[in-house]
């Protein structure tokens, strides 16, 4: 065991654990465990701190608002846990969403990975390098575009056909999305409350990118 302690997240890594002991673990730690992430044989749990969670919540929240003032369907599945026992491979996201797929899961309230498709979108936020590849493991199992924020930047990465994440400039689940101006917004957090943050992102989008 091995543990990684910081003003953003505290990480424990685990090994030799087996897929029944991860599944278990899940099922009797509940909601307030904090973060888990599995990969053939270790796990790390993930402690998030304040700062990440609100970090999480107000990208989060910029997505949802840019969706709603365009019209775009989707699906907030938020931190719902994937797992893919064939690859033994887990993970839970700070952010998900079904963009693209939202049609296929609409009203379903009981989606299992490997019978229903991923979430288009999964976002992660790294204060602390996580030890495993979040990378690896969400394109084991499908994930079509991953956000990674790490070392204060954000980085976008789509599945590729060779079954890698590739990091592209732009968003495929939210095509048209500026994530130039979507992290100029981000960063005005720490001088507005997440209202205000949201609603002046809504008015710029209403301004800037209706037809």
């Amino acid at each position: 065991m091995s543990s990684t302690v910081s003003a953003g997240e505290t990480r424990v890594v685990l090994d030799n654990v087996s897929w029944e002991t991860f599944e278990r673990l899940l099922d009797e730690t509940g909601p307030r465990r904090g973060r888990f992430a599995y990969e053939e044989g270790t796990l790390e749990i993930m402690a998030p701190s304040p700062g990440h969670e609100i970090l999480k919540s107000n990208l989060g929240r910029l997505v949802e608002a840019y969706a709603l003032e365009l019209g775009i369907d989707m699906q907030v599945t938020g931190s719902m846990i994937l797992k893919l026992e064939m690859k033994k491979r887990g993970a839970e996201p700070d952010e998900s969403y079904y963009v693209q797929n939202e049609p296929i899961i609409r009203g379903r309230m009981d989606l299992v990975l490997g019978r229903d498709p991923p979430p288009d979108l999964a976002i992660e936020i790294q204060l602390t390098r996580s030890a495993l590849d979040k990378l690896r493991i969400y394109a084991a199992m499908g994930v079509p575009e991953v956000w990674l924020w790490e070392s204060g930047a954000l980085k976008v990465y789509w599945l590729s056909g060779e079954g890698s994440h590739v990091e592209h400039a732009d968003s495929r689940a939210f095509p048209g999305l500026p994530l130039a101006d979507l992290l100029r917004f981000l960063a005005q957090a720490r001088e507005k409350s997440t209202t205000r943050l949201v609603n002046d992102f809504r008015a710029w989008v209403r301004e800037n990118l209706h037809a």
